[in-house]
């Protein structure tokens, strides 16, 4: 079994304590011991030592809005949205790689563009055959034909509920994790349709019993308070946006906190408003509508998390203006917009999100999984260390370097 310690570290564990100095032992893929302080681990000869030089071990990122089959990202900018169904897989291989790199050891996908993209990428990075985060699979993002305001792509799955049962019956058969509704419209598309509501209580209902049934999550995106609800009556697990949620809406959020996540998908819209496209781009009505987005988030996020409800770092990356690797930047849009401090920040993005992903990861701990990222400054003064070149000095996971480290 291999061994790695780190010494001379300090530690942010996740847990939303301060950080200390201390040391970590990784046997094999999981964290053996954590000594904090003066204490020493007992070194064995086959042990290789990292000798962090005061540098910052903690948990690695998960990215809860993920979108690995949108196309675009930091180092490769491309104009369309859907590709051919061969360019589409390679884009989403790279994105995997460029969130890793990006320091993100694990992504809860928001919805893919294929419906067996990211389960194929998904089962060969777990066979090591590819470079990239643990990732919970999602199918397409199924909208009902014709459906206001959103168009998710070409697949016409019907209406009604045995449809939503088949759907989520063949959904199962496909190998994913969790299927991706769209309750609402999306005022970025369409002005005025995030209140419009796109399925019916009983398809939505019949959605929910059948993904139970076969173990799996539903995940859904909800901009108007009543799709919030509609989701909240039904069991969805994971909440995307949530920005019209009204006081009934906050009040079922509240007593669901503990079987539910939110997550606001902010990323996005702070790149709407600062995004300076070509003349020939015409993004006023998306930069209109993302303004009031911005002004409710500042006071729904607050309230949500006063409420315990778990409020987690995604924000829907992929888009030109917004692309995959610039993940990290929500955790500044929690401090600046929503009030948290750099540390809570972190573990909206760390130990919820070993919660979301239903994995021992997110924790500097004894018995996780060990993802861990090696800095060059303490994230919970320095966010921007995510995004600096050479901020992220070493990335392991599993036990096992994916990028720097050199033994000592």
């Amino acid at each position: 079994m291999s061994r790695t310690l780190f010494t001379n570290v300090s530690i942010f564990d996740g847990s939303g304590s301060p950080t200390f100095g201390g040391e970590v032992l990784v046997e094999g893929e999981k964290i053996a011991e954590v000594a904090a302080g003066g204490a020493l681990i007992a070194r064995q000869p086959d042990t290789v030592v990292i000798n962090g030089g005061g540098m910052t071990l903690m948990p690695g990122l998960v990215e809860a809005h993920g979108h690995l089959s949108w196309p675009c990202a930091v180092d490769r900018f491309i104009p369309q949205f859907e590709l051919p169904l061969e360019e589409q897989l390679l884009a989403t291989v790279h994105n995997a790689e460029v969130l890793l790199d990006a320091g993100f050891t694990s992504v809860h996908s928001a919805g893919a563009l294929g419906e067996r993209i990211e389960v194929v990428v998904r089962d060969q990075i777990n066979r090591g055959w590819l470079r990239g985060p643990r990732l919970r699979a999602s199918t397409l993002e199924r909208s009902p034909p014709g459906g206001e305001g959103v168009e998710t792509g070409h697949v016409d799955h019907g209406r009604g509920p045995e449809a939503m049962r088949t759907f989520v019956r063949h959904a199962k058969d496909l190998g994913v994790d969790s299927i991706k509704l769209v309750l609402s419209g999306e005022d970025a598309l369409l002005p005025g349709s995030s209140h419009n509501i796109l399925y019916t209580e009983d398809e939505v209902r019949a959605a929910c019993e059948i993904a139970r049934e076969v173990g799996l999550h539903v995940v859904a995106h909800t901009q108007g308070a009543e799709s919030v609800k509609m989701a909240l009556r039904h069991g969805v697990r994971v909440l995307n946006h949530c920005t019209y949620a009204d006081e009934e809406a906050l009040d079922m959020m509240e007593a669901a906190r503990d079987s539910i996540f939110v997550v606001p998908a902010i990323g996005v819209i702070v790149a709407t408003l600062e995004a300076t496209p070509p003349p020939h781009i015409d993004m006023a009505s998306m930069k209109d509508m993302a303004k009031p987005v911005v002004e409710r988030a500042r006071v729904l996020i607050p309230e949500l998390r006063r409420r315990g409800v778990r409020v987690l770092a995604g924000g829907d990356y992929g888009f030109p203006f917004n692309p995959n690797g610039l993940n990290a930047r929500d955790l500044q849009h929690f401090v600046d917009l929503f009030g948290y401090t750099p540390a809570d920040a972190l573990v909206a993005a760390t130990r919820l999100g070993g919660e979301i992903m239903e994995m021992p990861v997110g924790e500097v701990r004894a018995g996780c999984l060990a993802d861990l990222l090696l800095l060059d400054s303490d994230p919970t003064k320095d966010l921007a260390v995510f995004l600096r070149p050479g901020g992220i000095v070493s990335i392991m996971k599993g036990g096992a370097f994916v990028k720097g480290a050199k033994a000592h």
